[in-house]
């Protein structure tokens, strides 16, 4: 779906503040059923090491694609043009390579937006965008 149609949906503010009352409520419920049906600690190495790392994972799910189509743009038939993928790639690139080195989350994120911004406005220069 183009991103440019979701914005032409007009949404009610009841319904916008009844939906995050919903997220909130089972956001709530997964937390509390957690403390209820859990009473004892975990002692099973694997059940702990899976708990441990569901939270990079779901994180990682939800943002790579995002990273990957914040510079994306669309032509005149609605096709995506695989060049705009380019800055994303590369702002990507320089995120996982910072992380590796153990540099702090302020520090990745503001040298992959500079790196996106530098590909960018090469490729616009060069008429490549």
């Amino acid at each position: 779906m183009n991103a440019c149609l979701c914005a032409q949906m007009p949404i009610s503010m009841g319904m916008l503040l009844g939906g995050m009352a919903i997220m909130a409520g089972i956001t709530y419920l997964c937390r509390v059923l957690t403390l209820v049906l859990v009473r004892k600690k975990i002692t099973n190495r694997f059940l702990r090491s899976i708990l441990t790392y569901i939270p990079f994972g779901v994180l990682s799910a939800m943002v790579f694609p995002e990273i990957l189509y914040a510079t994306a743009r669309y032509g005149a038939d609605g096709g995506l043009i695989l060049m705009s993928l380019i800055p994303a790639a590369v702002g990507a690139a320089v995120a996982i390579a910072l992380a590796l080195f153990k540099r702090g989350l302020f520090t990745v994120a503001m040298s992959a937006t500079v790196a996106v911004f530098a590909v960018s406005m090469i490729m616009n220069a060069c008429g490549a965008l």
